[in-house]
């Protein structure tokens, strides 16, 4: 079978076309910077990659350019999209609805578009891929891999918030976690190449991308993450604030005279690394400012890997012990900068770090040194694959 896996984020999304039987990818592209200034990579498993710049002020625009890739009669690598037996959708928040990856129908669409206040930056774009793949493939099934799945093995002393129960009675106002699928399947990649069994290993995963979270996983399950009822908590992010004083959002409101609603608005899309530095939510545009001498982008940085840290002091805590701390996502796997600065501030833990291998960028590879007690790892996640492997599972 081909599985297309649609992956979209807050602003990228990536594909891939995979066969099923030996788990091979058949082709893969990224509409990478959606909204500032597009940027299309296609690579087909037989033929050249290529990168060109494409107008994708959205996501639907996104979604039109990789279905034409596919079947582009030159470089494409099927003649319509009916020979994809499905299509398996990587969705951010699924709520209490939905703690198991699901076959998409009406009623399924509906439930994540109610989910849509709690993450609205990523759910919108999970529903325009969803949408654009039933247009041109009415006729083929479809399934919806939750981010927030993995993360309902959490205690009650972890999700719940210190706020008047009948909140989370009435209206589930909890802590779901997200970045699911990768934090499960980075932690049991990691599980195979340290050769120790899954359920025996304590691990801290700091999935590092536009959007961020770090996740404790321990016996093979999420017990703590630091994200919470929406994306927007936890570390800042690109154009998230992460965590703040809840008290923020009634000065801010008060002081420019707008809503709650305008308030969240700018809290997710003109905040974090953005916002703190006035340059840009790209981490490349941030490495290149800080060799350029600019001290607003430093400042961004070093309190991006702060938080970093204090979530990994926390969870160090709460796993009572690590065994070994991952980095994957977008940032994780290509920016040594924030990877050392965070091992640096970690050598109290008696982390040693191998600077050469640090040098590494979207390749598997362990970056402490081998008498390093706790071992640190870059592994690029492979969301795509945890998610065909749910699409056959559902629709055979």
């Amino acid at each position: 079978m081909k599985i297309l896996v649609i992956n979209c984020g807050s602003s990228s999304l990536k594909f891939q076309l995979i066969n099923s039987e030996d788990e091979s990818v058949e082709a893969k592209g990224l509409c990478e910077r959606i909204g500032i200034d597009g940027s299309f990579t296609f690579k087909p498993s037989n033929g050249d990659s290529y990168t060109k710049e494409v107008d994708m002020p959205t996501h639907s625009e996104a979604m039109s350019t990789l279905i034409s890739a596919l079947t582009d009669p030159d470089n494409g690598v099927i003649s319509d999209m009916s020979e994809i037996s499905a299509v398996g959708h990587r969705i951010v928040h699924g709520g209490e609805d939905f703690t198991e990856s699901v076959i998409i129908d009406d009623n399924v669409i509906a439930k994540i578009e109610e989910c849509v206040p709690l993450a609205p930056l990523h759910n919108p774009a999970n529903i325009v891929g969803i949408k654009s793949c039933l247009e041109y493939m009415p006729d083929t099934p479809n399934v919806a891999v939750f981010d927030t799945a993995f993360h309902h093995t959490m205690p009650e002393s972890a999700y719940l918030y210190a706020i008047p129960y009948k909140y989370y009675r009435n209206y589930k106002i909890r802590r779901y976690g997200f970045h699911g699928t990768s934090h499960s399947f980075v932690s049991k990649r990691v599980a195979e190449i340290m050769n120790k069994p899954y359920e025996e290993l304590k691990t801290i995963v700091c999935h590092l991308g536009n959007g961020a979270s770090i996740c404790a996983v321990k016996d093979g399950e999420s017990i703590d993450t630091s994200m919470g009822l929406t994306p927007l908590a936890g570390i800042a992010m690109g154009t998230r604030s992460g965590d703040i004083d809840p008290g923020i959002l009634e000065v801010i409101a008060k002081k420019e005279n707008i809503n709650v609603c305008e308030v969240t608005n700018i809290l997710n899309k003109e905040s974090g690394v953005y916002g703190l530095s006035g340059i840009s939510s790209d981490f490349r545009d941030i490495t290149k400012a800080i060799s350029e001498g600019s001290e607003a982008a430093m400042t961004a940085i070093d309190v991006y890997v702060t938080q970093i840290v204090r979530f990994i002091g926390a969870y160090v805590a709460i796993l009572g012990g690590v065994d070994d701390i991952v980095f994957t996502a977008g940032i994780g796997e290509n920016t040594p900068l924030v990877r050392q600065k965070v091992c640096d501030r970690l050598k109290y833990l008696g982390i040693e770090l191998n600077y050469d291998h640090n040098n590494v960028r979207g390749e598997e590879m362990m970056i402490s040194t081998e008498n390093s007690p706790i071992k640190v790892f870059v592994i690029p996640t492979n969301e795509e694959l945890a998610i065909a492997r749910e699409t056959v599972a559902l629709i055979s």
